[in-house]
């Protein structure tokens, strides 16, 4: 005889524990805890590692390039750094084409 209650009389009576309201706004918050977490802090983390990395570029650094060029830093201005890749040969690159500082002694030939 279930078949004659109406819904709204089901509705009322609070099956199924939470209000849909409060289960949303929880999945949300989960959400966002899970996007911050997990893409936006490691991302903004990488972005100031990467800015301290280019701040800190001195004459004699051994760098290398987004490109995968290795090479020892050879000048540095303001927005361009240049790189000295073999005896003789040097190369300009934006600062920000930067990718990583490698250990003294890395490059042995130049």
């Amino acid at each position: 005889m279930s078949f004659l209650i109406s819904s709204a009389q089901a509705a009322e009576t609070g099956v199924g524990g939470l209000d849909p309201g409060i289960f949303n706004i929880l999945f949300l918050v989960g959400f966002g805890l899970i996007f911050y977490f997990f893409m936006w802090r490691p991302q903004a983390k990488r972005a100031k590692d990467h800015k301290a990395l280019i701040g800190n570029l001195a004459k004699g650094d051994e760098v290398l390039t987004a490109g995968g060029i290795i090479g020892k830093v050879a000048k540095v201005s303001d927005d361009y750094v240049v790189l000295e890749v073999c005896e003789g040969t040097q190369l300009s690159f934006q600062k920000a084409h930067v990718a990583a500082a490698l250990p003294k002694g890395t490059i042995k030939n130049i």
